[in-house]
């Protein structure tokens, strides 16, 4: 069966420079999928090779099985939302919507029908004659949104979009961006750097770093079953340490034995180990794995975050309770919240 959208081979190069290599990234219809890393990473560069504002240097971009690359942006079912969203502002918010359709010669009543909708569906009915500068930043990203789905695209793709709103809209969007792709049923490609955003609201995540992909998956399993150091750093706080996987199940770190989940690698294997710091459970002196002492405490509003000293290692861990700096205390760490992850030659941290 083919793929709504196929990236294959992808590779994009600026002058020397390459900032894509070797992209193979599939997307389904009506996914909302979200390309995350840090800056220049080469998720933007995606973003705009699917909407046709650039070009790969090798390798293939196909729209239900058929070729895209040589299709130009305006004849391919995709619009796109920048941080900066571009409105008009001599025009107010119901031209600023209906300035595609009228583009395209539809009549009157069809665009004040579909003006309306759009309004209605991002939560904006009567601000037809509001002007853009009397707009909040979140509600001219509504209108951004708006405007570009009023088109009936098959691809809305959104790059950064929230990255200008403080964080209580940032997380109101978060949510009315989801409730909005369910509604319409067509396909999101998200772009960001915020992992918070990828997370909650993602079908699925493509983390990237330096023109390549590291990981895709589910955000569940991105943050709980991170494939290398990079991923498992990038998404959420993690302790990470260097390991040897003695056999299956049975993995040493901190200068421990620990029973685990993992298995397939080999017999004395060099490994990288993942523990979020919520995973690390504060016990009794005694009764402990390791033995640590509190030397750090910073209070997290929902959680008290401490660094614990134990085995040679500066352990985060995540605490409803508190425990004062200097407290003796015993650490210990569940078989499945251990993670076993192959080399990356990223160092630990």
């Amino acid at each position: 069966m083919n793929h709504f959208i196929d990236l294959v081979g992808v590779t994009k190069t600026f002058g020397r420079k390459t900032v894509l290599s070797n992209i193979n990234l599939y997307i389904d219809r009506n996914e909302f999928v979200t390309l995350l890393g840090p800056s220049g990473c080469g998720k933007t560069t995606t973003l705009r090779i699917i909407g046709g504002f650039e070009k790969p240097t090798a390798g293939a971009l196909l729209f239900n099985g058929e070729d895209a690359i040589s299709l130009p942006p305006n004849k391919r079912k995709v619009n796109t939302v920048f941080q900066k969203y571009a409105l008009f502002p001599n025009m107010n918010v119901f031209d600023n919507i209906a300035f595609g359709l009228r583009l395209k010669k539809t009549d009157a009543k069809t665009i004040a029908e579909k003006v309306d909708a759009m309004l209605a569906l991002v939560n904006l009915a009567g601000f037809q004659k509001r002007t853009i500068q009397s707009l909040s930043g979140g509600q001219q990203q509504r209108v951004a949104i708006a405007r570009a789905v009023v088109n009936d695209p098959e691809v809305l793709l959104l790059d950064e979009p929230l990255g200008a709103l403080d964080l209580k809209l940032r997380l109101e969007m978060q949510v009315e961006l989801k409730n909005i792709q369910k509604e319409l049923g067509i396909t999101f490609v998200y772009v960001t750097h915020d992992q918070g955003e990828a997370l909650s609201m993602s079908d699925t995540v493509v983390v990237m770093d330096a023109g390549q992909i590291q990981q895709i998956g589910k955000p569940e399993d991105i943050y709980n079953e991170p494939k290398n150091a990079f991923v498992a750093k990038f998404i959420g706080e993690s302790n990470i340490l260097e390991g040897i996987m003695h056999s299956d199940y049975h993995v040493e770190f901190a200068q421990v034995g620990f029973a685990c989940i993992d298995k397939g690698f080999g017999p004395g294997e060099a490994v990288d180990v993942v523990v979020r710091p919520e995973d690390v459970a504060i016990t009794p002196l005694e009764e402990g794995t390791l033995r640590g002492k509190v030397r750090h405490i910073t209070f997290k509003g929902v959680h008290y975050e401490m660094r614990v000293e134990a085995n040679g290692f500066a352990w985060k861990v995540h605490n409803t309770v508190q425990f004062p700096v200097g407290t003796e205390v015993g650490l210990s760490i569940a078989p499945h919240l251990i993670h076993v992850m192959k080399k990356s030659g990223e160092p630990g941290c």
